[in-house]
């Protein structure tokens, strides 16, 4: 007595072990994640600002090299600090008389070459007589234009040249491509991790629903199959079959309850169907009114037992529609079996219908009503609205799903107003008509 307890605790406490599992990996993998992340920037950032300051220092050196050769060239005698920067790719070279263009080009040339460096630059010459800068040349890529053939004076000196870099930050960005490399395949990985998060979380969803359905699924069909077994066991009785009246109720049991199950099956095959795009709209001429009459009338028995009431407001000027029949009357009696079931021990129920140039077909209860945030999902197939802890509302969770496909075949719209407690309408927008 006590093994089915245990192993049905064992289940549970398995079960939540799993979940927590899966909510533990995902969290420890996204914190991985992240952490590779941040510590990528910190290294490209710390690699582009020493890659940065080498450059700095190695042109530094190179152009105190030129410094020295000028100076030594003129017989002059060089600064202790002839090199500074003005900016962020423009140095200035101080010396102590007159610069001949060509030679300085020389000089530049042969030092850069010394110290490895392929960068493309421009250079001036302040000129004492004019009091300005006097551009040179752009020393590079034939392809690559000059910046404006202008460098900023410095105040401090009289005789200086100047040299820019135009293209200082691409050189850095060169250098540092591996670590660019890098960082994009990192992006990459992230963004295959969150999508194999995404398909995990989904494929988890999907087993909790199908879990779901196939627990709703056994309950459905258990009932007609016991009824059914149980007439049959009835039946088989010789007794039985000699008094008509119980062999004509059983009978008509086992046709009504095996009724019931063929509806289900037609059910799933239909969302079959549907998934695979095998529909085929038979599209006709259909008076509405007319055939809302008629599955009021099949269901108005079943409303009335249930002490509810069913009304009809068809008001509609012009009720003929271009629809398949057969998909028009499951989708109307989708909703009105939801009311039904929504509703409360005297449900009232109506169906109605204008036109505002459209056909407008409304489906109204005064059931349980669809909280807000439920209101996105009821859609969804297998989604079925909470309940609590009372499972008193049979189902698969197909009705709307189809009803939505459905009408999305046709090319008409669904629109839901609800409010808890205060009932439900459903709204169908019918904007072609025969």
């Amino acid at each position: 007595m006590l093994t089915q307890p245990k192993f049905y605790v064992l289940a549970i406490y398995s079960y939540k072990m799993k979940r927590n599992r899966i909510r533990w990996i995902i969290v420890l993998g996204t914190l991985s994640m992240l952490g590779i992340a941040i510590a990528q920037a910190y290294w490209v950032n710390k690699a582009f600002n020493i890659t940065e300051k080498e450059l700095d220092q190695t042109l530094h050196v190179a152009l105190f090299s030129v410094a020295k050769d000028m100076a030594q060239l003129n017989d002059h005698q060089l600064n202790p600090n002839p090199v500074s920067q003005l900016s962020g790719n423009y140095y200035v070279v101080a010396l102590n008389d007159k610069i001949d263009a060509n030679i300085l080009e020389h000089y530049l040339n042969q030092e850069f070459q010394k110290q490895n460096l392929v960068l493309d630059y421009e250079y001036a010459i302040y000129d004492c007589s004019s009091d300005e800068m006097v551009y040179g040349n752009y020393v590079g890529r034939e392809d690559h234009k000059s910046l404006g053939k202008s460098l900023p004076k410095w105040e401090d000196n009289i005789y200086y040249f100047g040299v820019r870099f135009p293209d200082r930050e691409s050189h850095v960005f060169r250098e540092l491509r591996f670590w660019f490399i890098s960082s994009i395949l990192i992006v990459v990985m992230l963004l295959v991790f969150a999508y194999s998060l995404f398909i995990i979380l989904k494929q988890k969803k999907l087993s909790e629903v199908q879990k779901d359905f196939v627990n709703t699924m056994t309950h459905e069909f258990k009932t007609p199959l016991s009824t059914i077994a149980i007439s049959a066991n009835v039946l088989a009785n010789s007794e039985v079959l000699k008094k008509e009246d119980r062999l004509v109720k059983y009978t008509g049991i086992v046709q009504e309850e095996n009724a019931r199950l063929q509806r289900q099956v037609d059910k799933l095959l239909q969302m079959t169907d549907l998934e695979k795009d095998r529909i085929v709209l038979k599209k006709e001429p259909i008076d509405v009114h007319e055939l809302m009459s008629q599955i009021a009338s099949h269901l108005d028995l079943r409303i009335k037992e249930n002490n509810g009431q069913l009304n009809l407001n068809l008001t509609a000027s012009d009720p003929i529609v271009f629809a398949d029949k057969l998909h028009l009357t499951n989708i109307i009696y989708n909703l009105l079996d939801n009311a039904i079931k929504y509703s409360p021990k005297s449900p009232e129920i109506s169906l109605e219908t204008h036109r505002n140039g459209e056909m407008h077909l409304m489906v109204k209860d005064n059931g349980k009503g669809i909280a807000s945030e439920e209101q996105k999902r009821i859609f969804q197939k297998f989604y079925r609205v909470s309940t609590g802890d009372v499972h008193d509302v049979k189902g698969f969770g197909l009705g709307l799903s189809y009803v939505q496909k459905i009408i999305k075949e046709h090319g008409w719209k669904i629109e839901l107003e609800s409010e808890l407690k205060k009932g439900s309408t459903f709204i169908i927008k019918i904007n072609n008509h025969a």
